[in-house]
């Protein structure tokens, strides 16, 4: 577990771009329950979330089409509300970070850790935009 003041800059991240943080296995289920849309991005402390991943999921909320509803889960964190978010994208396997667009809780599009890394932000951006514009 990471301590409370290292995340938090890494957390306002996404909070501040409106994506509400899930800490609990009743808070994913619930989120994930809902009609229409979601993004989950499964935030990390690793440098590829910090400069790829972060950055393209609020970058990619420039589009006319976009997620209903944006949340998070934090691994190393909030374990097991990240351990259920990815029992939801079974059939891949956990990863961080790692980004999940479903729609009326179906998942619909996967970014693993191995898309992510090493890809600039802008690349991820307009591959999550183009994921929105085929399913919100």
């Amino acid at each position: 577990m990471y301590p409370p003041e290292l995340v938090k800059p890494m957390r306002e991240d996404l909070t501040a771009v409106g994506f509400e943080e899930l800490h609990t296995v009743e808070a994913v289920d619930t989120a994930l329950a809902k009609e229409g849309t979601t993004l989950v991005v499964v935030n990390s402390v690793c440098g590829c979330a910090a400069r790829n991943a972060r950055p393209g999921a609020a970058m990619s909320l420039d589009n006319d089409k976009k997620p209903d509803n944006l949340v998070t889960v934090f691994a190393g964190v909030d374990r097991e509300a990240t351990d259920k978010a990815r029992s939801y994208m079974i059939p891949f396997p956990p990863s961080s970070p790692s980004m999940a667009l479903f729609k009326d809780g179906q998942l619909v599009h996967m970014l693993e850790r191995h898309h992510i890394e090493g890809r600039p932000a802008e690349m991820i951006a307009e591959n999550l935009r183009d994921a929105y514009n085929e399913n919100c």
